[in-house]
């Protein structure tokens, strides 16, 4: 069996987790997978019992190990042609312990049994409380597949991928004559990923990622506009298809053409409409950072004291799900070692959860939701989004529309920000409408929407029963660690929001 196929389990079958024989001198039932688990890294059964001791040595509640191979490619075109490919590969570990609310970890670019253990011991002092280790449990635990891979990334090479950048440029020209430059990314990434901790669990996972991102700039009567298409999803080579091509060029040539026609509008409060998909982004910054655990535990967020009240319309609700096939978003358990799960936050208007990672759901005396995430081996794991979206509201968006005599409609986001205590956010509009005694008119661009995410979330008055995921190529940022996430909304009415205009 290849290395790769080991971890790669097509279809719902096992993510791989196995028995980790922590204290304990056989697991002959998976002898062979675990075997060719650890082969991958390196590493022994004895290995991993002499680091995860040695972290706990000094006394501590709990301990685990993270280790992690990855691959990324990427390969970009410009001005007609593929002018850069680079590759990369990082490896290493790292370990962590806890011991009541402190913290230790320490992380190594190798797997040297020395140097593993010298981690191991520098998170334990970090940690060290004067505490007693407590006894391990062995766990068996099954995990579903979430991102089933038919031809992996390590099949192909760069000559195998440059053809469809260069389809995707070619028909980006093709579409409009106005089309004056086109730039195409392709990028992607696999990563090995093995996971053991003292309460007895050993986690294996194999995850793909791939980006494509088209950008051009259309020129006519001496004015130049520019737009951005792109998909990511956690597949395999199986991603690159004629169908997502002409997706992201008709999106990207007809963005950009609109924006030809887009005016600033003017400013101040009025109602918007957030159009379905993109303005996810509204959750994920106004109210869904407000949501993970570590601000409610540590009382910075607006919501700390919100868990089981009212805080918007009864027809609402709101998730985080780490378990949609394929998605940018998806886990098949987070990095440490929880079940990814799909997780109400707001139900029927009631905040009935935050998002957790072990530390939180401890604090709360609860089970973790699965949202411990991590940018690396290099970085502990903290409460992080995966896929948060609201669900489908019974308002049709036409109707929603027709509410509003003089607002804009907001179509396509860039960015945005937060400030968790106060919820403050401010976002950046590249393209959307005005909305005229209840009809779209004027396309408008490069406006700000500024609001509270408490307050818009309350002001929010109708939801459509439209809503999409936005499967760009997003990354959260917190605590100086980047995350793959996605976000999605149907079309719903704010009252009032201020738009920063002419």
């Amino acid at each position: 069996m290849k290395r790769r196929d080991f971890f790669k389990t097509g279809g719902m079958a096992l993510a791989g987790v196995v028995l980790m024989p922590h204290l304990i001198e056989s697991c002959s039932s998976n002898s062979k997978e675990v075997s060719q688990m650890l082969a991958h890294f390196g590493v022994s059964q004895g290995d991993l019992k002499k680091v995860i001791a040695a972290a706990l040595e000094k006394g501590g509640d709990y301990a685990d190990l993270f280790f992690e191979h990855t691959f990324r490619n990427a390969l970009s075109l410009q001005d007609g042609a593929v002018n850069q490919a680079t590759s990369n590969i990082d490896f290493g570990m790292g370990v962590r312990v806890l011991c009541g609310d402190q913290t230790g970890y320490a992380y190594v670019e190798n797997v040297n049994l020395k140097e593993m253990l010298n981690a191991a011991r520098t998170a334990s002092r970090i940690a060290s409380g004067g505490g007693v280790s407590v006894p391990v449990r062995v766990t068996e635990q099954i995990f579903a597949n979430f991102y089933p891979v038919i031809k992996s990334w390590e099949e192909v090479s760069v000559l195998d991928k440059k053809p469809y950048v260069q389809k995707l440029n070619d028909r980006c020209f093709a579409l409009d004559s106005r089309v004056s430059k086109v730039t195409v990314s392709l990028s992607d990434e696999t990563s090995y990923i093995l996971f053991c901790d003292s309460e007895g669990t050993l986690c294996r996972d194999y995850r793909p990622m791939v980006s494509l991102t088209a950008s051009c700039i259309v020129e006519e009567g001496g004015r130049s506009e520019n737009y951005r298409s792109a998909r990511s999803f956690r597949k395999g080579v199986e991603f690159l298809t004629d169908d997502v091509i002409e997706v992201i060029a008709r999106e990207v040539v007809e963005g950009a053409a609109l924006m030809l026609k887009a005016v600033k509008p003017k400013g101040g409060e009025m109602p918007v409409v957030m159009a379905a998909g993109g303005s996810g982004i509204l959750l994920h910054e106004a109210i869904g950072h407000a949501f993970e655990a570590d601000f409610n535990r540590k009382n910075t967020s607006i919501f700390s004291d919100k868990l089981g009240k009212q805080i918007c319309d009864a027809g609402i609700n709101i998730v985080d799900d780490g378990t949609i096939i394929g998605n940018r978003g998806s886990i098949n358990f987070d990095d440490e070692g929880i079940a990814s799960q799909r997780t109400y936050i707001v139900t029927q208007g009631v905040l009935t959860n935050y998002l957790h990672d072990r530390i939180s759901a401890k604090h709360y005396g609860i089970t973790s939701t699965g949202n411990g995430r991590r940018q690396s081996f290099r970085y502990t794991p903290i409460p992080r989004m995966r896929c948060t979206y609201m669900e489908n509201g019974n308002q049709n968006e036409q109707d929603i529309i027709a509410e509003v005599k003089n607002g804009i409609y907001a179509q396509n986001f860039t960015n945005g920000q937060v400030q968790i205590g106060a919820g403050d956010f401010t976002f950046y509009v590249k393209s959307g409408y005005l909305i005229e005694n209840g009809k779209l008119t004027q396309p408008i661009k490069d406006i700000n929407i500024i609001g509270n995410g408490p307050k818009a979330l309350a002001d929010i008055t109708m939801v459509a029963g439209n809503l999409k995921l936005d499967d760009s190529t997003w990354t959260c940022g917190k605590n100086g660690q980047g995350a793959p996430v996605t976000q999605g909304l149907p079309s719903v009415l704010v009252k009032k929001l201020t738009v920063g205009g002419v």
